[in-house]
């Protein structure tokens, strides 16, 4: 039971509800009813007033108000067949109550608790180059000069067109912003990074690259960012700009850059990755782009490779020797690469040049690839290993990385890139350019 002074009453389009400050208090701060609260999180005078039937009036949908009300209430989300989703959405929105409309769809990410839930259709077949997560649980899909951006409700903002100039990474800034990275067209003085607005398509910056105190035209490759907003990119230009370029974040400016020493590659690399405990980026170049795979750790403070690997003079098997991706593992104090088999291995962080320790256990494939295969990619998220294989995602837990599920939803051909962020899995297919969306559902309410 609550006492009169704890009663709100509001007026929503008409309708009248009724409901308690503690209800309301489960909203949070920053929702449309943190304002009706004081520090102390006591109802401010004129909600609480002492007329019980006072009413705070809101000229919004009621039927959409009583949903997210119960919500407040109960931790359940029930959505009646007669209010469309998009609706619920935009008056979730509203109120600033999206983060509990997405807590109740579904539950903390768990990779081995995943459900399929539904597949995009592509626009265009074949030729897909990436998908990332946003951190909101929306996506960004690049295909060709072409990124289409989603929100989490899996509606298209408009699309960013590069007008036929390739795009070859993509990173989230935060949920309102992306950058692209993409290919050097000769003549044109075009090519590098852009900032782009996920909302409009717009650009909002140009990240440039500075050689010898001259601006230069280059070709941008692996992205990442790390939590100090810093901005990493793989950089070639014509002159010796090849190496990894970094860029401030909230200025945009150049603030460094890391060249390649003869014998090594940066320029070209495949995957970068921040690692925050060590302060270093990993940086991957790896087969078919080079005809040897070069992986090292980067310190930007000292200007030197803290840590390197390269299957130059190994002696192993071809295919063990075609590292296909790699990852770094900070709690673990490894690197884990994958083959063409799907075969993973295992590097010490704390040996230099050290040899690869394949696990024979995680071996999921035999025989033959097929004609037009998506070399597997790897993620690492929240301690569950992932890595892809042709139509499937495998899932990889526990100290020995065991094999605990596959991810598998066979429409749109063989997986050619995934991403995980926002409590969701996207998985990109190469044939259709078709992605599915994979969720964890929400915990049962006792």
């Amino acid at each position: 039971m609550k006492i009169a002074k704890d009663r709100v009453r509001f007026n929503v389009g008409g309708r009248i509800f009724e409901t308690t400050s503690t209800t309301l208090a489960n909203a949070g701060r920053n929702s449309f009813f943190g304002a009706f609260f004081d520090d102390n999180w006591a109802l401010k005078q004129p909600i609480n007033d002492l007329n019980p039937n006072s009413e705070f009036y809101i000229d919004r949908n009621p039927d959409c108000f009583g949903i997210l009300l119960d919500l407040l209430r109960t931790g359940d989300l029930h959505i009646p067949p007669h209010v469309p989703e998009r609706l619920l959405h935009r008056e979730a929105s509203f109120y600033g109550l999206l983060d509990h409309v997405r807590s109740a769809k579904w539950g903390p990410f768990d990779a081995n608790r995943l459900r399929y839930s539904r597949s995009v259709t592509g626009r265009a077949p074949g030729d897909g180059t990436a998908i990332r997560a946003g951190p909101d649980g929306g996506c960004c899909v690049a295909h060709g000069s072409m990124v289409r951006v989603y929100d989490w409700m899996m509606e298209e903002h408009p699309p960013i067109n590069l007008d036929y100039q390739r795009v070859n990474d993509i990173a989230w800034v935060d949920s309102e912003n992306v950058i692209l990275s993409a290919c050097e067209r000769l003549g044109r003085g075009d090519g590098g990074m852009g900032l782009f607005s996920k909302s409009t398509g717009e650009l909002r910056y140009k990240f440039q690259v500075c050689h010898e105190n001259r601006v230069k035209s280059y070709t941008a490759g692996a992205l990442s960012t790390s939590s100090d907003y810093r901005i990493f990119s793989s950089c070639k230009g014509r002159s010796n700009e090849y190496g990894i370029g970094v860029w401030d974040q909230i200025t945009g400016k150049q603030i460094d850059f890391f060249y390649e020493s003869p014998g090594w590659s940066l320029g070209d690399a495949d995957k970068l990755q921040w690692l925050n405990g060590r302060n270093c980026l990993l940086v991957a170049t790896l087969f078919p782009r080079k005809d040897n795979c070069y992986i090292s750790l980067v310190d930007f403070r000292e200007k030197r490779m803290v840590w390197f690997w390269s299957d130059i003079g190994a002696s192993m098997t071809v295919d063990e020797k075609r590292v296909r991706d790699a990852i770094a593992m900070e709690d673990c104090n490894a690197i884990c690469v994958v083959n063409e088999y799907e075969e993973l291995g295992f590097m010490d962080l704390r040996m230099s040049g050290g040899s690869v320790r394949w696990s024979s256990r995680s071996r999921l494939m035999k025989g033959k690839m097929p004609d037009e295969p998506c070399y597997p990619k790897l993620a690492l998220h929240e301690g569950q290993l992932f890595s892809s294989m042709d139509d499937s995602i495998s899932v990889f837990c526990g100290p020995d990385w065991v094999l605990t599920s596959r991810l598998r939803q066979s429409y749109g051909g063989s997986i050619c890139d995934f991403s995980i962020g926002g409590d969701r899995l996207f998985a990109l297919h190469s044939e259709e350019n078709v992605f599915d969306i994979w969720e964890t559902p929400p915990p049962p309410i006792l």
